[in-house]
């Protein structure tokens, strides 16, 4: 098996929002971290009507995240994503909503810990990347550390897997929706530090309400890496500083609105001025792009005609790489 790429900070899977546009525009601020794909189902891989793998090279490294509970099925995606160029394969345990529970997968499966690994085992057997699990720590009342070591254990003794991604709060199966679940149950931090404590051989991610990069890094001390989800998506500056604190280990006094880090955001949006001319040519849409970078200027001067440029004329069907130059006047002049 291949070596992983580093997870010191990753950028968490989020449905709807980390599609291949997304993770360009994020690759344009962090060259280091780790970007995850929403997560696709197995159904849509094998049965879609167009093809949901396709990625730009320029996101790697980049990790494809399933859902899915069909060993066989599973395996088939894994083989057919490493072909394409994926670097790891990332299997969906936490995910609540109906939709996903009625298929039988996600945050579900906590309660099949056998049926995940072999899941995961089918797939480690089919490809030479990496095979790795997102979870929870526990669903409905099933969630004593006791609990959580046992899934652990038999997904590791079974499937040979050592390498988790655990967000730190349970998830109710009834009752509240995905993003009540994001909220409502309490973060418990400790129990993550705990596994990684009692089980140093294990890679352990931390994920869950983490906001700030600062304190994300010195959580470092208590786990192998962090990964951040909706902060990073609706703050996506701060991504800016994600290469320098993590990955070259230089303290970072992060000021979001420093001259030089508008600077950088700036330079990062004019960077994706071919990608976006490409994309326009093949008849895509420049608001299915631009929509992920409305939070981009967030606190800074102008930042308001930036999101109402984004919001109100990127989706006219003439609109092109001019609307991106005009709204980003309005940073500049505000300078």
């Amino acid at each position: 098996m291949s070596s992983f790429f580093s997870h010191r900070f990753s950028v968490a899977p989020m449905l709807d929002w980390t599609t291949r546009h997304c993770r360009v525009f994020h690759r344009s601020l962090t060259k280091n971290a780790m970007l995850y794909t929403e997560m696709i189902t197995t159904g849509a891989i094998i049965h879609g009507k167009y093809d949901h793998l396709l990625f730009n090279q320029i996101e790697s490294p980049i990790a494809l995240q399933l859902g899915g509970a069909n060993p066989t099925e599973l395996a088939f995606c894994a083989k057919k994503a490493e072909s394409y160029g994926y670097n790891e394969i990332n299997l969906n345990v936490g995910c609540p909503s109906d939709r996903v529970q009625n298929g039988k997968f996600g945050a579900c499966l906590m309660a099949e810990a056998d049926l995940v690994a072999e899941c995961i085992d089918a797939m480690s057997n089919a490809v030479n990347i990496p095979v790795t699990v997102k979870t929870r720590i526990g669903i409905d009342e099933l969630d004593s550390y006791e609990f959580l070591v046992n899934f652990i254990e038999t997904i590791k003794k079974k499937s040979g897997c050592t390498h988790f991604i655990i967000h730190a709060r349970k998830a109710w199966l009834n009752g509240l929706s995905p993003k009540q679940n994001r909220e409502i149950p309490p973060l418990d931090y400790d129990r993550v530090f705990k596994l990684k404590h009692d089980f140093p051989e294990l890679t352990i991610i931390l994920n869950g309400g983490l906001k700030d990069i600062n304190l994300a890094h010195s959580l470092l001390q208590h786990v192998d890496g962090v990964m951040l989800g909706r902060e990073a998506y609706q703050n996506p500056m701060i991504l800016l500083g994600v290469d320098k604190l993590f990955f070259d280990e230089q303290p970072l006094a992060f000021d979001i609105s420093s001259d030089k880090m508008v600077e950088k955001a700036i330079l990062a949006v004019e960077s994706l001025y071919p990608y976006i001319e490409n994309e326009l040519s093949k008849g895509n849409k420049l608001s299915h792009i631009t929509r992920h970078m409305v939070g981009l200027f967030t606190g800074i001067k102008g930042s308001k005609q930036w999101r109402r440029d984004l919001s109100e004329l990127a989706h006219r069907p003439s609109a092109d790489n001019r609307i991106l130059e005009n709204a980003l006047l309005h940073i500049k002049n505000a300078r």
